[in-house]
């Protein structure tokens, strides 16, 4: 086995066994997974088809698994002013208080000196980075990290969608976000 295969199945595996920690009253993997990512996505990026990328999973399935979550009180439905087709979805406070849950990987990650956390996280992003181009998938940053994300006197803001960025934006996940 070469280490590169050794690594890749041990990143697969450790994602499988996190994966199986989503089992959680009501809740399975995949619904966990799009309450964590709506946690974390800016207002901009909380719709079916964001949740589709992020994941990397079928519109059917996210479709299925919001009307789910929905259906269990973890999500509200918003349905755009000006365009009736488009929809996004808000955690609850149900959904908020899944989403802060730690898991037992959340746990381990937190032994880890700061140095070995920022270093893990270099190495990872770097991959996903290269995974993503070799797919054409979106990488889904923090818009801080943004090149339309931009410091102006009355705060932050996105060039790209020419509007006004609160504080808690700035660290949230984007599906327009090009790494700066």
């Amino acid at each position: 086995m070469t280490p590169q295969t050794h690594l890749r199945e041990q990143i697969a595996r450790l994602a499988r066994l996190d994966a199986a920690t989503g089992w959680v009253g009501d809740l399975n993997p995949t619904q966990r997974a799009a309450i964590s990512y709506l946690a974390r996505a800016n207002r901009f990026s909380r719709s079916p088809s964001h949740l589709s990328g992020y994941l990397g999973t079928t519109r059917g399935t996210v479709s299925q698994t919001l009307k789910s979550l929905l259906q269990k009180g973890y999500v509200t439905e918003q349905r755009s002013e000006t365009d009736k087709r488009a929809i996004n979805f808000e955690l609850t406070d149900r959904g908020q208080k899944i989403a802060e849950t730690p898991t037992p990987l959340d746990a381990v990650l937190e032994e880890l000196s700061d140095e070995d956390q920022q270093s893990l996280q270099h190495i990872l992003s770097r991959a996903m980075r290269r995974v993503l181009a070799q797919n054409q998938g979106t990488e889904f940053g923090p818009c801080r990290t943004c090149v339309y994300h931009s410091k102006g006197e009355a705060g932050s803001e996105c060039s790209f969608l020419s509007v006004a960025l609160t504080k808690q934006e700035g660290d949230q996940i984007c599906f327009e976000q090009v790494s700066a």
